[in-house]
């Protein structure tokens, strides 16, 4: 056996291999080109998914003779100038894209340079190259990518069905339409059926405007409804986006779009720096939709690392990443108490006939808490302590209604209102000033009790409460090592256990702040967290997720009846504690129904 070099078509088909998988990463490195080439306007057509046809047509400044007989020679490109692979401002820029393109297709290109007087033509069929030819076309370039894979029929096993590829190449197109709102794209399938449709937003707007406007057509209208508005610098990197509020997540992280220097790819390291800000506020089986744009220097980043362009690596990615996740973070903080609109209309739909479908409608941003400070007016008299501190241990029933002259009339400028009823023993009900807020007090109350923890943990340390009478816990021998191996650390958090004998720990100290709880209950649910969590990381790496447990079996339970004046205390702390729009786990606190949404109930208006 020996070494040989392998023919330029065999070449060109290995290359398409890397580059050109499905017809979705055909379209994207056509489009790529488009945009490339100052397309203000960019139309896809499909046939069977792309497999049949691929066509893309743009206005855009075309190429004259010459560039386009050199246009389907691998390695030739006119987006490095200068020939550095460390300065790259273009998102097209390997050179292989249409070679690698017609290596597996028959494919033609007509093209028209801007201010030319003629256009020309070239086709390329299984790698061979056609003459330039005289052609019509009015502007811009349009290139056909008939019978994809026709020379290497192995790749067509791996094609999914006509849906599945068709969704992908409308997926691919999006995510290029979020990064250039200025750039109209139409995608049309079978039977010209209209796929995806999305007009230039208006010059004038600016920058994030114009990309919220963007965002809402490709992603709907509730996502621009309830996205916190993202912009943040550190040293020459410049991030900017929109990211939903936690109470709006999805069930996968299919709806995180992350772009760098304009250039869609999906990247571990901002993925994980998404999760890491948002691990406070979800499950670890829900995820926020976010669209993150990150621009830095060229030469800090680079995109020459995958065939595909869909990834990059950064000169410092602890920089970056540290970027993000304290963008998110401040955004989400300044958010305060905000929940998703999709709560409320949720509910509103719910008492619709039919309980059918609702209709956004835009949130105001959250309203100033400046009257928080006020609060200690609502802590709790009779020298009971604040909600948070502890929970009271005598049995307190609140009325079924108050009346309204029962309420100070200034408590309705607070934003969540004033209390006026417990429902179920777990509800509170508040009225604001034009409406009403529903609360869910056990889920309010644990992100509050949280949020303390994580402030104590950070400042003066847990303070401990010794149990009067100790609690033995049964516990199998796996639970019992993991906590004893964890005890330094446990104890740290506010909560003292020891062996004690086989199958068993004796509590003997928790945090003063969770008051009366279940050990047992606590100490059990640890060591199910510490099983999940395994030996790699401490418990200070993952706070969130203890924290979170002790939280849970600390605050105030479904079913206790409160006081007006705790009510209004569970209110008022949460109007000044950050995030207490959700619980830990990414669940609404409290729904908020305005009044003239109420009053179309009701036919009034």
């Amino acid at each position: 056996m020996h070494i040989r070099q392998l023919p330029p078509v065999v070449v060109n088909r290995i290359a398409a291999g890397e580059v050109v998988e499905r017809p979705a990463a055909a379209v994207k490195e056509l489009i790529e080109n488009s945009i490339d080439a100052g397309a203000t306007r960019i139309e896809v057509t499909l046939r069977d998914g792309g497999q049949s046809l691929i066509a893309v047509t743009d206005d855009g400044f075309g190429m004259d003779r010459d560039e386009l007989s050199l246009a389907v020679e691998r390695h030739c490109t006119s987006k490095l100038p200068d020939d550095d692979l460390l300065t790259i401002e273009h998102l097209g820029f390997r050179g292989e894209a249409l070679p690698s393109i017609g290596a597996v297709s028959r494919l033609s290109i007509t093209s028209r340079k801007r201010g030319a007087d003629e256009a020309w033509s070239i086709s390329v069929e299984g790698g061979e190259k056609s003459k330039v030819m005289p052609a019509a076309l009015s502007n811009g370039t349009r290139i056909e990518v008939r019978d994809l894979f026709y020379a290497t029929p192995a790749r067509l096993k791996f094609l999914k069905t006509v849906r599945s590829e068709r969704d992908a190449v409308v997926d691919t197109v999006k995510r290029l339409a979020m990064a250039y709102p200025g750039i109209a794209f139409t995608v049309t399938g079978d039977e010209d059926r209209a796929l995806l449709r999305l007009n230039p937003v208006e010059s004038d707007l600016a920058g994030s405007d114009a990309r919220r406007m963007r965002l809402a057509a490709v992603l709907g209208r509730e996502f621009g409804d309830n996205a916190l508005t993202i912009t943040a610098q550190r040293e020459d990197f410049r991030l900017t986006g929109l990211a939903g509020l936690p109470t709006f997540n999805r069930a996968t992280s299919r709806d995180q779009y992350l772009f760098v220097n304009g250039r869609p790819v999906r990247d571990k390291l901002l993925v994980g720096a998404v999760r890491g800000a948002y691990q406070d506020f979800l499950a670890r089986d829900r995820h926020p939709m976010v669209v993150l744009f990150l621009d830095g220097p060229a030469e800090s980043i680079d995109v020459n690392v995958h065939p595909a362009k869909a990834e990059v690596r950064f000169r410092d990615s602890n920089l970056v990443r540290g970027l993000i996740v304290v963008a998110l973070r401040q955004a989400l903080a300044a958010a305060g108490h905000r929940a998703s609109t999709t709560v409320a209309e949720a509910t509103l739909a719910a008492f619709r006939p039919g309980g059918g479908s609702y209709t956004s409608y835009a949130y105001p941003d959250s309203p100033s808490r400046g009257l928080a400070d006020e609060a200690a007016y609502y802590q709790a008299p009779f020298g009971q302590a604040p909600l948070g501190m502890h929970a009271p241990t005598m049995d307190f029933a609140a009325p079924a209604t108050r009346p309204a002259s029962d309420i100070a009339p200034d408590t309705t400028r607070f934003p969540l209102g004033a209390a006026v009823a417990q429902v179920h023993e777990t509800y509170v009900v508040a009225q604001t000033a034009d409406g009403i807020v529903i609360v869910d007090q056990h889920a309010a109350h644990e992100r509050l009790v949280y949020e303390r923890m994580k402030e104590a943990l950070s400042s003066t340390g847990v303070k401990r409460q010794i149990l009067l009478l100790p609690e033995v816990v049964e516990l199998d021998e796996g639970g019992i090592a993991r906590l004893l191996a964890r005890t330094d650390e446990l104890t740290e958090l506010g909560l003292v256990i020891e062996a004690f004998g086989p199958g068993a720990v004796v509590v003997r100290e928790v945090p003063a702040l969770l008051g009366e709880i279940d050990a047992a209950g606590l100490v059990r649910d640890l060591a199910d967290e510490l099983a999940e969590l395994g030996n790699a990381l401490s418990l200070k790496e993952k706070l969130e997720t203890v924290c979170g447990t002790l939280a849970c079996h600390g605050s105030v339970r479904a079913g206790r009846r409160l006081l007006p004046e705790e009510m209004n205390a569970l209110l008022r702390q949460m109007e000044a504690t950050p995030y207490s729009g959700q619980c830990n786990h990414g669940r609404p606190t409290y729904v908020e129904l305005r009044l003239e949404d109420i009053e179309k109930l009701f036919g009034r208006r």
